[in-house]
Order: C-alpha cells, then structure tokens, then sequence
C-alpha cells in the first residue's frame, strides 16, 4: 500500500504491476489501497472471446467514463477510446487506471499487447496524470510479456509488486482478526493444507474446530472449495494437463527430483517445452528449482511448494466415497502420516528466515540449498543444507510429531550414516551440525545426543 501510494503521489506517469498466485488477495489490496476510487477499472475474464472482451469493455467505459456508447472492433480502437477520456477529464490530479487480469485479454491474435504497448508508450507514459496498475494471476505471463518483453515494453514498468501468500505468523495474526481462536499447531496444519492463501482461511469460522473448517470448505456437499484445485491451473495456463502431471508427480517426491528424474516418473518429453512449463510452474509459485550443495547448476532439484496442490493430490484426489465429515473422521489414520511428514516439511522450507532467526544465526551471510548422495542410497538426502559464512554447515532434518519428537536407535544409526555420506562425498572442511526442526522439540534420550541444534514450531511464528 505504500508503494501504491507513493506512485500515486509521484509527479510522473507510473505502470505498476500487481502479480502472485491465484487467491492471494492481489485485487483486494489495490481496491482497499484506492478504496475504490479509480478512473477505470476492468477486468479480463477467462475464456472469453476477442469480441466478448471488448464488448465489455465498451460497456465499462460508457458506464465509468460517460464515454459515447460504441461497437469497439479492435484494442487498439478501445485504447483510443480509453485515452480520449483521460484527455477530456480535468477533475482529477492523477486518474487511477486498473486493469485487472491482464494476461487473460492476451488471447491467441486478439492483438492486446501491441494495442497496450501502444498505449502506454505513444500517450499514457508522457503524461503525468496516469497511475496504470495492472494486475495477473498468471505470474509466467507478467514476466515474459511484461518484465522481459523485447519491444516497446521493455524496461517500462516503474514498479513491481509481488504479492506472497502469508507466513505462519501472518495466518496467525488474520485468523486472530476473524476471531478464529486456533491453537498454534492447529494453525500449522492449516498451513499445510491451504498454505498462507487469505482467501482459503477467510472461509474459517471461529464456532468450529480446524477440523470442521476443514469439512466445511473442502469435504461438505457445498464445500466452496471443492473444485478449486482444476480452476487454479485452468485459470493460468492455457494447457494445463502437463502442468497438473508434474506437480503430481513431484508431489509424490517430496525430496525433491532432478529435471532427468522428474522426465522418467512423469512421461513428459525433454525439449524447450517442458524448460517452459516448469518455468511457468517456478515462476507462479507451484515448485521451485534448488540447486544442491554445494550449489552447482549440476544435479538441481525441482521441488513441489504449494501446500495446496500437495493437499490435492495426497489427500483429496484418493477420496473416493464423498463423506462430509471426512476429515474430522480421519485424523488418525495412518496414510495420512505421510502427508502430514510431507506438509510439515514444505511449511518449514517456506520459513527459512524464520528457522535461521531460532538457531541465531539471523545476522551469518548464508547459502540454502539440498543434497541428494549419490552413493549412498535414496534415504540419504537433506532437506536443507544451511552453509553458512562463519565454517559451519547446519544439516536440517524436519520432523513432524504431535508430541516431543522421540530419537530411537535406528533413527540415530540413519542420521550418523547420513552426516558420513555427506561430510565424504562433499569433502567439505566445515563443522556439520546435525539440526532438528520438529513440531515440539526433541525429547532427551540416550539417542538424541547427536543433535546440536533444534527448532521448534513456536520459531516458525517469528
């Protein structure tokens, strides 16, 4: 909001761009920002043809401009129309332009680009009564045709605002807000299931348990959120069916796999099509690419990160019979384990900062990254390798428990093992200090004395 209003205030012309995942509330802070108050506002709807498009934009000019009623045939035509408005309106210091859902007017030669391009660079940018703020879901899109466009639009953008889903203590400070009382480990399983998207925890109600929240929105006959998971890949990717497959895939392995692993278990043909999808998939925040220590471009892991999409698919795609008390009957049982040893993981990669703040490391220049042994079988792999400045090397191990997390002797035979494989095949000098990140903490034993650092759940609200 800041940074909205400063562009407002500025005495130049300003191109904005709002981008994040679907549901993260991009459209809600723009309108609370402006409150509403802007000189034209339209957004794009998916699926709609050229025709439909502009027809609904004649439509909203006439309605929030006073413009003339007419038939728009081209962009170009609607960007004159738009532009011949902003010269005949005097009332306003900066008229506040808003249009949302950018990529979805891009359809196949509809010629919306070039008409944008044109507009902002022949009229818009040399006046300084213009704020245009555009706004997309489909990250992929704002960044190839905006941010790295090699035409007109090139290096045109005065401000770009990612909008991220919330961290553990944000969901904890909105869910306060809507006086949901959740204890700190119900707040993290909701993280694991919906991630920090406000738009899935505004559907919580403070007269139910996570449980029944939970049934309510994604199990009960009316569940709001049912079918969300097939709408958020159609809503961004113009062929959505190999993008599905790979985030099942990687959700299968949550460890991570390399590009050649990824191609075997899920079918997809190598080729500069699949370095597209997997960069649409990066840049919208579905996976990510980690390099493996020590951080060469050889052997990187494509990893899964969106709590949602891993909810989807270990959890609701195996439901077969439909029970809307599901999830409330299911909490103990074992094949969820998994999933929960899964989500718990991703919710701490998703708070790095957090886990480096517990260790008290928050000031040490540090490098993140995986390992994956190549000798010593699938089991020995790090989650998250924190090598840090000061000659230490933390080793994460996450581990998710309703209690303190209990080291046993097979348990400690494993992680010693794995500290070897690791300290032999990356011939590293520095100090290996095996780390816990657990829901409770790790309960003293006469098997625990191999741990050197911990971090409990708590630090991941810092």
């Amino acid at each position: 909001m800041e940074m909205l209003r400063h562009c407002l205030a500025s005495d130049g012309a300003e191109l904005v761009a709002v981008y994040g995942r679907r549901r993260v509330g991009k459209t809600y802070l723009i309108r609370h920002a402006f409150a509403d108050d802007f000189f034209f506002y339209f957004t794009g709807a998916i699926g709609s043809t050229k025709k439909e498009q502009l027809d609904r934009f004649a439509k909203a000019l006439v309605a929030q401009t006073g413009a003339a009623a007419e038939d728009l045939g081209s962009w170009p035509q609607a960007f004159e129309q738009l532009a011949a408005q902003i010269e005949w309106a005097q009332s306003k210091p900066k008229k506040i332009i808003f249009i949302d859902e950018l990529p979805w007017l891009d359809s196949q030669k509809s010629g919306f680009l070039h008409a944008f391009d044109f507009f902002w660079n022949s009229f818009a940018s040399s006046r300084k009564d213009v704020l245009l703020i555009v706004c997309g879901s489909a990250t992929s899109w704002i960044t190839r045709k905006l941010f790295r466009n090699r035409g007109g639009l090139r290096s045109r953008v005065t401000a770009r605002i990612p909008v991220r889903p919330f961290t553990l203590a944000e969901c904890e400070a909105f869910l306060k807000a809507k006086n949901v009382p959740l204890s700190r480990y119900d707040i993290v399983e909701a993280y694991m299931i919906f991630g920090g998207i406000p738009y899935y925890l505004d559907y919580f109600e403070g007269n139910c348990s996570l449980a029944g929240n939970v049934d309510n929105i994604l199990f009960a006959e009316d569940a709001p959120l049912k079918g969300e998971f097939r709408e958020l890949y159609a809503s961004l990717f113009k062929n959505p069916e190999i993008h599905s497959r790979l985030v099942a895939t990687l959700s299968k392995s949550m460890k991570g796999l390399t590009r050649e692993e990824l191609i075997e278990a899920s079918g997809a043909k190598n080729g500069g099509s699949l370095t597209r999808v997997l960069e649409d998939l990066e840049l919208s925040g579905f996976i990510r690419k980690r390099h493996a220590f020590p951080n060469k471009v050889t052997g990187a892991l494509y990893q899964l990160t969106d709590s949602f999409s891993l909810f989807y698919f270990s959890v609701m795609e195996k439901v077969r019979q439909a029970d809307v008390h599901y999830w409330a009957k299911s909490q103990n049982a074992p094949c969820l384990a998994a999933w929960r040893g899964c989500a718990f993981e991703l919710a701490c990669l998703r708070h790095v900062e957090q886990i480096r703040f517990g260790l008290g490391i928050a000031g040490v220049l540090v490098e993140i990254s995986s390992w994956k042994s190549r000798n010593a079988g699938p089991g020995a792999q790090v989650e998250l390798v924190i090598d840090r400045r000061d000659n230490v090397i933390n080793l994460c191990e996450i581990r998710f428990s309703r209690h303190e997390y209990v080291m046993d002797k097979e348990t400690e035979d494993n992680l010693r093992g794995k500290l070897a494989a690791f300290a032999e095949e990356t011939k590293t000098r520095k100090a290996l200090h095996l780390t816990m990140v657990t829901t409770y903490g790790v309960k003293r034993n006469p098997h625990s004395g191999i741990v050197q650092a911990q971090v409990a759940m708590d630090a991941l609200f810092a």
